[in-house]
């Protein structure tokens, strides 16, 4: 007898219990796969977007033609004495012997002839380091920059050796701005005047640029 009541009481329940159709488990899954793919594809997109920072551009849009060679000189005007010099020793060298270790920050003027009182045509600002602890070498680091013609608020950017006891220093031209943009080339350095007591010296600099 108490088995015929718990089969009639199982067979009540089994008869109240819905089961949830195959369909609806099919629909949830593709549901979740469909969601899965798009968002992986937004991921990759996103990512994709961060990496085409740069694109390759027509150099028509820049007015750049001919590639042209100009060359100048133009005299370099190192003054270290008097109550208003050009040039500053920020840091002075470990040793007299190399000067290695100096660091100097110029505005010097840059003059169409050797004496200091010629044509000015710009200014050579930046800084020079002595960077030989053997040797007299400095390293250069300066911009020429114009103020007067057509070349008034252009630029060149020198960086280089600079063996200063040598005849003839040879430097390169990395850069430029204004009527010297992509600009390339080298420059030569050659000392005219040097007074060892005071360091007050002219450089007279041949540059030879290309530019556009």
């Amino acid at each position: 007898m108490y088995f015929c009541s718990l089969y009639n009481t199982y067979t009540h329940h089994q008869r109240d219990i819905k089961l949830i159709p195959p369909q609806s488990t099919q629909m949830a899954n593709l549901i979740l796969i469909i969601t899965s793919h798009i968002l992986l594809l937004a991921a990759i997109v996103s990512a994709g977007k961060g990496e085409n920072f740069a694109k390759n551009i027509n150099r028509k849009h820049f007015g750049l033609r001919k590639e042209k060679l100009t060359f100048f000189r133009v005299y370099w005007h190192d003054i270290q004495s008097g109550t208003d010099p050009s040039s500053v020793v920020l840091r002075p060298p470990l040793s007299n012997s190399s000067f290695f270790g100096a660091v100097t920050m110029i505005d010097n003027r840059l003059t169409t002839g050797v004496s200091v009182n010629s044509t000015l045509v710009g200014q050579a600002q930046g800084m020079y380091a002595g960077a030989g602890q053997h040797d007299a070498s400095a390293l250069m680091v300066m911009n020429f920059a114009f103020k007067t013609g057509k070349y008034n608020g252009s630029t060149i950017s020198i960086l280089g050796r600079n063996a200063v006891m040598t005849k003839v220093r040879e430097m390169p031209v990395i850069g430029g701005s204004g009527l010297f943009r992509f600009a390339r080339g080298y420059v030569e350095a050659r000392t005219k005047w040097l007074n060892v007591k005071t360091g007050d010296a002219t450089v007279e600099y041949s540059c030879y640029v290309l530019h556009y």
